[in-house]
């Protein structure tokens, strides 16, 4: 099976994005997105100081794109425009359909245990935005939330383990695959959360024309024979199928993103991200008019 070759390397930057969250930002942009389509942008956040985190990310909209947070530590408090609420706790998964439009605030939150009185100032996870098709541009809004316990996690023979989100891994289902958003089927997404031992071993075939996407965040290791170093985000090409990631001697953990490329035009312009200047115009205009919203009532799956 051929292996897929690294095309493009992107070195994660810190930067600053909603009130004056602290965070890197691994790829994103219109630079970019030629090269990770069908995947838009990817943030990775993680802080023990509250002043890089505490005034999150207030009332924003969105539209055209899926939103998918995933907390390591920490919480997320969750809230959108018409009222529903909600929280993201450590080793959750929020995937957001924003489709025709929504607005909403993410307050990122230490994490607290009651019973026990531990507080932990650590805020850290990921946010994923992945494109929509012009098909389902205006589909209606839908949030599905994956607990911990719903999420597969394989031990493997050399040692380590792999979290199933979406897709599938050996005769595991991601978390996503069942009752998953509608609107994800397009890209058929893969989502793996991979943690290996020292000089473990992992191995993974994609479909032929697949983006897929290494990103680690911990530790260092070989992708298809090439040295790979936290806090790069390694694009591969659509040509081949096979991954092979040899963990370096102090272990290595990494992102697995894969998805079917949409190759459509994209105008894009801070939280929304359409076909064509026009559209995004016009979405603009509707924010300004108040007409923005198409859909009262998000779905909740």
């Amino acid at each position: 099976m051929e292996r897929k070759r690294i095309n493009i390397i992107y070195t994660a930057k810190e930067t600053y994005d909603g009130a004056g969250v602290k965070l890197k930002r691994v790829f994103g942009g219109m630079r970019s997105v030629t090269y990770t389509d069908p995947f838009l942008l990817l943030d990775n956040f993680g802080s023990s100081n509250p002043e890089d985190y505490i005034m999150g990310f207030p009332w924003h909209p969105h539209r055209g794109i899926e939103t998918v947070t995933y907390m390591l530590n920490g919480t997320v408090e969750h809230e959108d425009s018409e009222g529903n609420r909600g929280i993201i706790r450590p080793g959750e998964i929020q995937w957001m359909t924003a489709g025709s439009g929504i607005f909403h605030q993410e307050m990122p939150k230490p994490f607290e245990d009651r019973i026990s009185l531990l507080k932990d100032n650590t805020v850290s996870g990921f946010q994923l935005w992945i494109n929509l098709p012009a098909s389902l541009k205006m589909t209606r809004p839908a949030y599905r939330s994956i607990k911990p316990d719903s999420i597969p996690s394989v031990d493997l023979d050399e040692g380590g383990k792999v979290k199933v989100i979406a897709g599938k891994y050996k005769n595991y289902e991601g978390a996503l695959n069942y009752g998953g958003l509608k609107a994800s089927n397009y890209i058929e997404p893969i989502y793996m959360d991979v943690n290996l031992e020292p000089e473990a071993s992992f191995s993974y075939s994609v479909k032929p024309g697949f983006k897929a996407i290494i990103y680690p965040f911990v530790g260092y290791g070989l992708l298809n024979g090439m040295r790979i170093d936290s806090y790069r985000a390694y694009v591969l090409s659509e040509e081949g199928e096979q991954i092979d990631v040899k963990a370096g001697d102090m272990g290595v953990r990494f992102l697995l993103l894969a998805g079917k490329p949409i190759k459509e035009r994209v105008a894009w312009y801070g939280p929304i991200v359409m076909n064509t200047q026009e559209q995004l115009e016009q979405a603009f205009l509707e924010l300004s008019n108040g007409t923005f919203i198409k859909h009262r009532e998000p779905e909740f799956l």
